[in-house]
């Protein structure tokens, strides 16, 4: 028996779920040949019952949607779907100034591998440090997420049930994950601290399930500006990953990106990540 995840950063689900054209027909027709038992979604940017009519032909398809929407409208927003039944759902990590905000759900099922509990993430981006004082707020939230999620994050990987975190973390952890690594020192989502505090993650018994399974591989990115020539090129950025504990970890045996084969073939600006557990 085998579980398999994914997890995407939807760019909005009203645009991805867009008949673009004959070749292009978006995330639908993506879910209707996905392998994936479950689907971690970010970045939703609806509330529930605009993101269940963009999903209605998944849902009448036999997928089980949870979701936790922003109270900024159109803003950030996470989901589940799952074709396991969802037995218990746990909107954000307790804290005040974060639950409200769409960026943290999880999801307790009974999968093939036993009890499971699944998280979808959306980590703020927020700014490299400088004197500007709209810059300076979003650095400073980003470090409160960090520390408040980081807590949460240890009384997780405790539970002594399969746990996986799977999502837009918005850090690429090492330079293996960027592409133009050099050119982004000090950018947002490569800062020292950023990466640091996914190392401590790492160190304290959580896995990168995909870098494990392919410690030398550049990449594979998962993130690619809409701008110039970044997709084309694969000038890109591997921030959407999965984070498994110990019990779970070991099961798994294949991590893919199912990166378009076009530019003019994407329903995202990101790429889904999944991997198999068995």
């Amino acid at each position: 028996m085998s579980l398999t995840i994914s997890t995407v950063n939807v760019n909005g689900i009203r645009a991805a779920v867009k008949h673009r054209s004959e070749s292009n027909r978006g995330m639908l027709a993506w879910l209707a040949g996905a392998a994936s038992d479950v689907i971690l979604m970010q970045e939703i940017r609806a509330d529930e019952d605009q993101a269940r009519e963009a999903l209605a032909p998944a849902l009448d398809d036999g997928w089980e949607l949870t979701m936790s929407s922003s109270s900024v409208k159109g803003h950030a927003g996470v989901g589940v779907l799952s074709r396991i039944p969802i037995v218990a759902t746990r909107i954000g990590f307790g804290s005040d100034e974060f639950d409200a905000t769409g960026r943290y759900l999880e999801a307790d099922l009974d999968s093939p591998l036993g009890a499971t509990t699944v998280a979808s993430l959306y980590l703020p981006k927020g700014a490299a440090a400088t004197d500007e004082p709209k810059v300076v707020a979003k650095f400073d939230e980003k470090v409160r997420f960090l520390d408040e999620f980081g807590s949460h994050l240890d009384r997780l990987r405790r539970r002594r049930r399969h746990v996986v975190v799977g999502g837009d973390w918005n850090i690429a952890p090492a330079e293996a994950d960027i592409k133009n690594w050099k050119g982004n020192l000090k950018s947002p989502g490569f800062l020292p601290h950023e990466r640091g505090w996914v190392g401590d993650l790492l160190s304290s018994g959580w896995t990168d399930v995909a870098r494990e399974l392919a410690p030398e591989e550049q990449g594979p990115y998962t993130w690619w500006s809409w701008r110039g020539k970044a997709f084309d090129n694969d000038s890109g950025w591997r921030i959407d990953y999965q984070l498994a504990n110990r019990s779970l970890a070991r099961h798994a045996v294949k991590a893919t990106v199912d990166r378009a084969d076009a530019y003019d073939l994407r329903w995202s600006d990101h790429a889904p990540m999944t991997v198999v557990y068995d």
